[in-house]
């Protein structure tokens, strides 16, 4: 038993592998599918934008409620704006954006590709001369590894403004004095690292949707079971990536 998992893993993540040297191979060749990758930036971006805001207001409002009573028990409440904006735009944000484009555009991409695997029509784009990987694949990464920093950096906005109502639920905190102590307590290293792991985070989002999909076998169980796996290997990889680049800011210091 242990044996059969530890060889199914090893050749799932081989598979991967070579699913992901074959993206980058084919990627930055000409000819570039440039009306797929601004479909999928649509389908991807905007389309994932309503849920991605209300969940990083919610995400804002709620921290700031529940951070106000242990400031208060230590005489620290002037400084909850100031935590509040780290903790979101440092991790917050960025992490939960991912998760929310892992369960909505993994499964997407999974089961679409998926479905098109089991009814052979990537074969009949292979028959017909068209190259199915990149046309398919390749704007569906770029996509996912465009569209999630911006939706991050729409996150960290709107999650911002959910702070500012949940410091003004309890107390009284003016718009200039909240986003002035927000503004004067954010530098360079709070922000571009948690932008550049979002590249990463839209990656793994992308490679490992359409690398469930492209590969999916055993019908229409299979198309479930392809976006069900995206969802949590993506997920997973998320984790991952973020404990990565925590560590790597902290030897480089810039925690």
């Amino acid at each position: 038993m242990a044996n059969s998992f530890i060889k199914d893993f090893l050749l799932e993540t081989g598979a991967l592998a070579r699913f992901t040297f074959r993206f980058f191979r084919e990627g930055f060749k000409p000819r570039y599918e440039l009306h797929e990758f601004f479909r999928q930036c649509f389908f991807i971006g905007y389309r994932s934008l309503p849920l991605v805001a209300i969940t990083a207001f919610i995400m804002g409002l709620v921290i700031t409620i529940q951070s106000r009573p242990t400031l208060v028990e230590f005489g620290a409440e002037a400084w909850l704006p100031k935590m509040v904006s780290v903790s979101l735009v440092r991790e917050i944000a960025p992490v939960i954006t991912a998760l929310i484009c892992a369960g909505k555009v993994g499964s997407g991409i999974g089961a679409e590709l998926g479905s098109m695997k089991v009814t052979e029509e990537i074969d009949a784009m292979e028959v017909s001369g068209t190259n199915p990987f990149k046309y398919l694949v390749v704007t569906r990464v770029f996509a996912t590894m465009l569209m999630v920093p911006l939706l991050s950096v729409m996150a960290d906005a709107v999650s911002l403004y959910g702070a500012f109502l949940g410091a003004n639920i309890r107390g009284v905190i003016s718009w200039n004095l909240f986003w002035n102590q927000v503004f004067n307590t954010l530098v360079f290293s709070d922000l571009f690292p948690s932008l550049i792991k979002t590249f990463f985070f839209g990656f793994a989002i992308g490679i490992i949707g359409c690398f469930k999909g492209y590969y999916s076998r055993n019908g229409t169980e299979g198309v479930g079971l392809s976006a069900n796996s995206a969802v949590v290997v993506s997920s997973l990889l998320v984790f991952v990536i973020d404990l990565v680049a925590v560590q790597i800011t902290d030897i480089l210091g810039l925690n």
